[in-house]
């Protein structure tokens, strides 16, 4: 683990690879449930990081995390979201050559994994689901598109996502939702949030 100071009272933890970050953050959930750092505001994964927010002493927080030894990933626990999925995206075929199987074989193979959101960002509402396995990382598009619809369902490297609300995008697009990823009226805004789990059910 490598740690850098975040502002007076947060640290970012840069750690090995999304495993570490899942082990983490597991260490850190069940430390909090005995209370440990009960000033703790937030604690916010990414792909290879992890920022705690609202420490009274970052310094000796990280000296005390230097000294924990991680378990290994749990198997994911969260709460199960199912979104319904039209697989009829137009990078159907380019997926299918990635992965080099029959272009009608995308939606079952995508639909049967379980997906787990690993950390969010890009835009509100907007979750980076692992779960690809050893399928072949997904390529962005050499070029951007300028307008992905709401509810566009794509993959890019290793990861799923769905574009909770119209924006630019370069991850090829396999289907599409009418799932509401982000409500302001819902509590919590997001529908995914970092830990669910996700099962794409072939509509």
């Amino acid at each position: 683990m490598r740690f850098l100071p975040a502002g007076p009272s947060a640290l970012l933890v840069e750690l090995e690879d999304q495993d570490a970050v899942f082990s983490l953050m597991a260490a850190i959930a069940r430390r909090r449930a005995s209370g440990w750092q009960r000033g703790l505001a937030d604690v916010v994964p990414g792909a290879r990081t992890v920022l705690l927010d609202g420490l009274a002493d970052p310094g000796a927080t990280a000296t005390e995390l230097a000294g924990w030894t991680l378990p290994a990933p749990a198997v994911c626990d969260g709460p199960l979201v199912e979104i319904p999925c039209r697989y009829d995206g137009p990078d159907l075929a380019s997926v299918a050559r990635c992965w080099g199987v029959p272009e009608h074989d995308v939606a079952r193979i995508h639909s049967s994994l379980g997906h787990r959101v690993a950390f969010c960002g890009f835009a509100p509402g907007f979750a980076y689901l692992v779960g690809l396995g050893t399928l072949p990382e997904v390529p962005r598009l050499g070029t951007p598109r300028p307008l992905v619809e709401t509810g566009s369902v794509a993959l890019a490297g290793s990861y799923t996502g769905v574009y909770p609300r119209p924006s630019p995008g370069g991850w090829q697009i396999v289907g599409h939702t009418d799932a509401v990823l982000w409500d302001l009226g819902r509590d919590p805004p997001a529908l995914l949030g970092p830990g669910t789990r996700v099962r794409f059910v072939a509509a």
